[in-house]
This record gives C-alpha cells, structure tokens and sequence, in this order.
C-alpha cells in the first residue's frame, strides 16, 4: 500500500500542479473564459486513464494461464520503462515546466477551440496513463499470493486525493513545496519500487515459458520468512521482496537498480550545482 500511496502522491501532484499552472496562468492573463476548455481535457484524460486501468485489470482474466504471464510480464517491464523516464524527465523538467507549459497555452489560445483542451489532456493524461500502468503492475506483484487487491488500490486512491488537495494549498499559495527535494527522493524511492516490478515482469515470464530459469533459485528464505507475515506483506508491497527469488531475477534487480540510481544521483548532482543560490519552491503564480 506504501508503494502505490507513493506513486499515487507523486503522479499525482505532477498532473495537479500541471493543472495549476494552466489555470492560474490564464486567471493571471485575463482569460478565465477559456477555463472551461482545460477543464474539458482533464475530464477527458481522466475517464481515459479510468478506461486504460480497468482494461488492464479486467482484461486478460479471460486468456490462459501462461498468455496472462507473458502478458504480465511485457506490461511490467513497459511500466518501469515509462516511470524511468518520468523520474529523469521530472528531474530535468521540475524548473522549466511552467514556463513550458505557458508557451503552450498561449500557442493553443490562438489555436482552434479544442486546442487548448487537447494541451490539458495530454499534459494530464500522460501522468495518468503512467499511474494506471504502474499501479497496476505493483499491484499485481503485490498479489501474486494473495486476493487483498484492493489494498494496494486504496494505497494509490489516498495517494491521488492528497495530490489533489495538495495542487490547489500550491494554487491558493496556502503551502509552499521544494519541488526538486520532493521528486529527487521520492524518485530514488520509485527506482527501488520499479527495480521490483521488473524482477517480477522476469518472474511472469519465466512462468509463461518465455524466460528460463525457473527453477534456479538463487535463495528460498521461506522457512524463515513466512510469506503470510506482516512483515513478509510489506517487504512485498513496497520492495516487491519474494522469499522465493530465481537468479535471473536477482541479477536484473541489480543491473538495473546500480546503474539507474547511479545516473540519477549525478544527475541530481549536475543539477543542483548551478541552482544552489537560488532554491525553488514552486512554479505555481497568479
């Protein structure tokens, strides 16, 4: 539940100050006449999100065993390489992306009406395509031995409601966040996260027979850690930890996590270097 509360938070705090940029920008700007097209997009992006999540959690119940691993196992790995791009780009991004997001706004206020929805939802939608993806996957790797599915659900649902809260204390100037803070840790928290994922996407498809190895453990500590423990349940649901794990598993854990957090940190570093006389705290202004 930790896992997907994180990844409720952050996804949805970026689309939350996404959508506080284009609103206080055009409240600033005289243009509040417009509003409703940005709120038409951020309607769209939703239901759309909304649709892509209950595909991917309805839609394989129906094939066969071995074609809903491999299916699993694919998505997975599609969703740690969707939410490794969004660290790095939030991590490049977080100082320019109002001053980005302005541009546009003032190209598709010039444009045809639905312009100005369409830079809404896809600034919007994009976030929400990504939670959706993710989400489901830690969801799945978190109830691989258990039916408590709704647990990692809520996690995400109360991590979404206090982004949303939080977007409009930022928009109302009632709280002020260092965003570059606030991404570099919870990034560094959701490479551990994603490294997770992608060792059990292997695991879905050594099951499907695609991957071998199955049967080559690298350690099984199930006799001492009882995977129906409290303790077992939250190395699941945040690290994605299985008593049981193969070699194949264990070393992509590693030649991904070393090296994604590696680049993360020197980036952060490279970052941080030029802007240390001058802390951001937020893009929001109107």
């Amino acid at each position: 539940m930790l896992a997907n509360y994180l990844i409720g938070l952050r996804e949805g705090l970026e689309a939350s100050l996404v959508v506080s940029i284009l609103v206080a920008y055009l409240v600033k700007t005289g243009r509040r006449h417009l509003l409703p097209r940005i709120w038409l997009g951020v309607a769209i992006a939703v239901l759309v999100s909304l649709a892509f999540g209950f595909a991917l959690f309805y839609g394989p119940r129906g094939l066969t065993f071995k074609a809903q691993e491999a299916i699993g196992g694919i998505l997975s790995i599609v969703a740690v390489v969707f939410v490794t791009w969004m660290i790095f780009w939030m991590a490049r991004a977080a100082r320019s992306i109002s001053g980005e997001l302005r541009g546009q706004i003032d190209d598709a206020a010039d444009g045809n009406w639905f312009a100005l929805a369409l830079v809404a939802m896809l600034a919007v939608g994009r976030e929400g395509l990504e939670t959706a993806l993710f989400i489901w996957s830690t969801t799945e790797a978190a109830t691989r031995d258990t039916d408590a599915s709704w647990q990692p659900l809520v996690g995400a649902a109360l991590g979404i409601a206090t982004a949303v809260v939080l977007g409009y204390l930022i928009y109302r100037g009632a709280i002020s966040i260092n965003l570059s803070t606030f991404f570099a840790w919870t990034g560094g928290f959701l490479i551990i996260v994603a490294a997770g994922v992608l060792s059990y996407g292997v695991h879905d498809l050594q099951e499907a027979g695609i991957l071998p190895g199955l049967n080559n453990l690298a350690w099984d500590v199930s006799d001492t850690i009882d995977p129906t423990s409290w303790y077992a349940t939250i190395l699941k649901g945040v690290f994605n930890f299985s008593p049981a794990t193969t070699w194949l598993e264990a070393v992509v854990w590693v030649l991904y996590v070393v090296p994604t957090m590696t680049i993360f940190i020197l980036t952060l570093r490279r970052r941080a270097a030029p802007a240390a006389p001058a802390q951001q705290s937020t893009p929001v202004s109107h």
